[in-house]
């Protein structure tokens, strides 16, 4: 079984921690690890280091072989150009069909957390079992609501059709966005909704036929690139065509067309959070409600519902704080309320072109 680890993107919602130069799944947010790392830890030891592979930009190769040293360095698949999902996708399904078109093949994301390790690699090895028997089918890995969310997408799934290793599997029904609050509230309520994580497992054979089937244009040109694995024309041929694809993400290049009979849905609790933001990093490692979050020197009196994270090797203090957000790094500290994360995106983009372009 191979796993795919996405590590692309440059996370503004985590700035200033997350650069351009050194995207936030690189750095250490949690304890001393990046997510990355994090990400590449929880797969094993049921997948070994020859079973994972990183798709990332191309500026960022280097970086994924020095965090990840037991990686195969031609397992870290660079993107000449960012195309979003969709085509990034395409692109290493498109290599691993050529080698092992059968073999149960899962995607993963860099930027999340998962606590329950040990369930969510029964759950990967359960999928795989199910795409083994039946390798034109995809099994997508949701999330159990923890509460009405607005800000996650949802999955619907139907009843059960079978279980692997324990672990039920149901009919897929339908993809959500990011529903209302009343919305999001029938969903927690229904009992046949999950948080959609982004996760699935599949064979490379049947994911192509997707792409060749939905989106030829991108199906040729990556065929083209694919044709020049293993050669000494891949890199020339890599950085020629790839640039040259549609621009679109994987839920309108293929997730929107599919045919819900081909697909199924595991839900269960992995203790999921996507940590891109600082008010998600915060709710995901606060051992209660309305507890502070710290990390590096940090000194608080009479403070309340925050995060600090300090990565300078002064000492950040507080005092009377109320749900904040205080990161402070060596050349940008950053306060504001948890409800104004998203206006870090906002402010980063404001840098662009003037004397602080170089903080992005």
């Amino acid at each position: 079984m191979k796993a795919v680890i996405f590590a692309g993107g440059v996370g503004t919602r985590l700035w200033p921690l997350s650069r351009k130069k050194s995207p936030k799944q690189f750095e250490k947010i949690i304890g001393n690890k990046s997510t990355l790392q994090l990400a590449a830890d929880r797969l094993l030891p049921d997948f070994a280091w020859e079973d994972i592979y990183v798709s990332t930009g191309a500026a960022y190769v280097g970086i994924v072989q020095k965090q990840l040293e037991n990686l195969p360095p031609n397992h870290v698949i660079g993107e000449p150009e960012m195309r979003d999902v969709g085509p990034a996708v395409g692109l290493i399904t498109a290599l691993l069909v050529r080698d092992f078109p059968l073999e149960p093949m899962v995607i993963v994301w860099s930027d999340h957390l998962v606590k329950k390790e040990a369930l969510f690699r029964k759950i990967l090895l359960s999928a795989g079992d199910v795409v083994t028997k039946d390798p034109d089918r995809i099994v997508f890995v949701a999330q159990k609501p923890r509460f009405a969310s607005e800000n996650l997408g949802w999955i619907e799934f139907g009843k059960e059709m079978q279980a692997a290793r324990g672990i039920p599997v149901y009919s897929f029904v339908d993809f959500q966005y990011r529903p209302d609050a009343a919305t999001a509230k029938r969903y927690f309520e229904s009992g046949h909704h999950a948080w959609n994580l982004g996760y699935f497992v599949t064979t490379p054979k049947f994911l192509w036929s997707q792409y060749k089937k939905f989106a030829p244009n991108i199906y040729t040109g990556l065929s083209r690139i694919a044709d020049s694995w293993h050669t000494g024309r891949y890199e020339e041929t890599l950085s020629a065509v790839y640039p040259t694809l549609e621009k679109i993400s994987f839920d309108n290049l293929l997730l929107e067309k599919l045919d819900p009979s081909n697909a199924y849905v595991i839900s269960e609790d992995i203790e999921w959070s996507d940590i891109g933001a600082w008010e998600a990093l915060k709710e995901a490692l606060e051992e209660a409600a309305d507890k502070n979050v710290t990390e590096g020197k940090v000194l608080l009196t009479d403070t309340e519902d925050s995060l600090v994270y300090n990565y300078t090797g002064s000492l950040v203090t507080t005092i009377d704080v109320k749900d904040a957000l205080i990161v402070a790094t060596n050349d940008v500290i950053l306060v504001c309320s948890k409800s104004s994360v998203p206006k870090i995106k906002k402010l980063v983009e404001s840098l662009k072109g003037t004397q602080n372009e170089h903080l992005t």
